[in-house]
């Protein structure tokens, strides 16, 4: 797990690439501080660097950028492969000589055998440039689930790519802001991908590569093979599968040559993934967040699992006054304005105190089985779209918010249905806020972004909003970014390949429950997992946030808001009527951060 950076140039030579690239590598040293590398071909038009996070290999062969022997293809590689060990040996039946115990060097022999192909048979979060220095084409590559973040900027000939947003602004590469991005983050809660704070830094699609040629022109494909459809209609079978694969993932994202342990809240999916690691690898360890404010506090249910575990458990107990000591290295964290991942912050920060390297984490179970109360309001959205468009253009004359957002209904696209049941503000709401026309806030929510049509309004449907944008956009970017401010990494085994192709498969009908979230996982694993545990209201990992925000002086004063519009809101979200996010989100908007 590491960062990495690069420049593949015709207008820029010798030591000024290498000084710009260097620059981009400092910017990401937080995730990546066990060693640093640079890449830079013959005539200086091909720089990559790399800042190493050891995991897998600690020894000085995992040094990057990495090529192999013959210096055919050259990579700067962060992420883990999971099958490594299986490919390693497949490939070496085919003649491949291997030098290292690293993944990294496996992808290099992946695509000198098989080429562009190879990528499809990665299992694991990755997203790694690499050289073909026979062709002279790079390579940029992200993993099917968008695990990690790879952005690019492709300018006048020239590209840049990066882990962070923050690497382009520092090394001067990508400086003028997308003015749009306060539209978004006070719909959405984030920056949507492909776009990001910066003009023209995009995100390469998961599951996806950029070819760029020695000409300087680019094209972006698809490398993930589509599965079949709908077929599992025998729940044993289902539940079999489900069982198999989880338990696959979760073997082989214990991998490691470094410190790892599991993140446990005392929800259902975190709970799972230390019972069945425990079965794994004993001596397990596990880190919990304990809270004062007993409504959030979840240690009856982290102990009703710890009873069953063999290792050591690490608690901490985090309070306001923790929340005001750190808010600024959290805002600092962020690469991107964003209304989640403080949670993430301090629980990393605790496991690397720990003495962790990595973790696994339950991110994408909720998505997978319907754990979301979108899963059964998608239905209601169904009915209501039934009604005149112009009846839900005319719910700006309400005053609720949660009436005003009936105008995303009047739009027939699959980001007004995700916005209708998650978004923070309606697009009125959003126009007084920053003081723009309706029209135009309309025109950046639902004309830049792509989606496919969903067709009906059913738990499908929810399943690919939750986890194509909020998941995608939301809950894995701030993992990323908040694990890495800290140099830990975040596995995520229900997010592994070929789990999610196989529940991909089962028929909805058995995959989610009209009754009990998550029902199909739940009885997969019944005998295992403790009543109490799945026996229980959903919360997620939430921490007190509409208090400590309340708290916090520089999100509560309403006098440090601009605007008669955003002063009002303020003074609601002080008297409880409106959640934390819509106020953090302002926040973030009125320029504080």
């Amino acid at each position: 797990m590491c960062r990495i950076a690069g420049l593949v140039t015709n207008r820029l030579r010798g030591d000024e690439v290498k000084r710009v690239v260097n620059v981009m590598c400092h910017t990401l040293q937080h995730g990546g501080p066990d060693d640093a590398g640079l890449y830079c071909n013959a005539d200086t038009r091909v720089v990559f660097g790399h800042r190493r996070l050891s995991i897998i290999d600690l020894s000085a062969n995992g040094h990057q950028p990495m090529a192999d022997a013959e210096l055919k293809a050259w990579i700067t590689f962060n992420g883990e492969l999971y099958n490594y060990r299986e490919l390693k040996t497949e490939l070496q039946q085919l003649g491949a000589a291997f030098h290292t115990g690293t993944d990294t060097e496996v992808i290099i022999q992946a695509y000198l055998h098989w080429g562009t192909s190879s990528f499809d048979k990665l299992r694991g979060m990755f997203a790694f440039a690499l050289y073909d220095t026979i062709t002279e084409a790079v390579y940029l590559v992200r993993d099917t689930t968008g695990i990690k973040p790879l952005y690019y900027y492709a300018e006048d000939g020239q590209l840049s790519f990066a882990s962070e947003i923050r690497a382009f602004k520092a090394a001067g590469i990508a400086t003028a802001e997308d003015t749009r991005w306060p539209v978004w983050l006070l719909a959405f809660g984030h920056i949507p991908e492909p776009y990001t704070t910066l003009k023209n830094v995009l995100s390469v699609p998961k599951g996806y590569f950029l070819c760029w040629n020695k000409n300087g022109a680019y094209t972006i494909t698809s490398y993930n093979r589509a599965t079949a459809g709908n077929y599992i209609t025998d729940i044993q079978t289902a539940q079999a599968g489900i069982s198999q694969h989880l338990k696959t993932a979760i073997s082989r994202q214990l991998i490691a040559d470094a410190p790892i342990g599991v993140f446990l809240s005392g929800g259902i999916d975190s709970s799972l993934l230390a019972l069945l690691a425990n079965e794994e690898r004993k001596q397990l360890k596990t880190i919990s967040i304990l809270f004062n404010e007993k409504e959030y506090d979840e240690r009856k249910y982290q102990n009703a699992v710890l009873d069953k575990l063999s290792g050591e458990n690490f608690t901490h107990l985090v309070k306001q006054q923790d929340f005001e000591e750190h808010f600024p290295q959290i805002l600092r964290a962020m690469d991107m304005p964003t209304t989640d991942g403080i949670n993430t912050w301090f629980i990393s920060k605790y496991a690397h105190e720990d003495g962790l390297k990595t973790v696994l984490s339950g991110v994408g179970a909720d998505e997978l089985f319907g754990g979301y109360p979108s899963f059964s309001r998608i239905k209601y959205m169904g009915y209501l779209k039934m009604l005149p468009p112009a009846l839900f253009s005319a719910s700006k004359i309400f005053s609720a918010s949660r009436y005003k957002k009936l105008a995303y209904l009047a739009h027939n696209n699959s980001i007004a249905n995700y916005l209708f049941l998650r978004g923070l503000y309606a697009p009125a709401d959003i126009a007084l806020l920053i003081d723009m026309d309706t029209t135009e806030v309309n025109n950046i929510l639902f004309n830049t972004i792509t989606t496919p049509d969903l067709g009906a309004h059913n738990k499908s449907q929810a399943a690919w909003l939750e986890t194509n944008l909020y998941m995608q956009n939301q809950l894995l970017h701030d993992t990323d970014i908040m694990s890495m401010s800290h140099g830990l990494e975040v596995r995520v085994p229900f997010l592994d390949e070929d789990l999610q192709q196989y529940v991909s498969q089962i028929d909805p009908a058995i995959r989610f429950d009209n009754h009990q979230p998550k029902k199909i996982l739940i009885d997969t694993f019944k005998e295992l997992l403790p009543e109490t545990v799945w026996n229980r209201p959903k919360m997620g990992f939430s921490f007190p946030l509409q208090q400590w925000m309340v708290n916090n002086s520089a999100i509560s004063d309403e006098e440090l808001y601009r605007g008669k519009s955003a002063k009002g809101l303020i003074n609601k979200f002080n008297k409880g009527q409106i959640h934390w996010s819509r106020a953090f989100a302002l926040y973030q908007i009125q320029g504080h951060v």
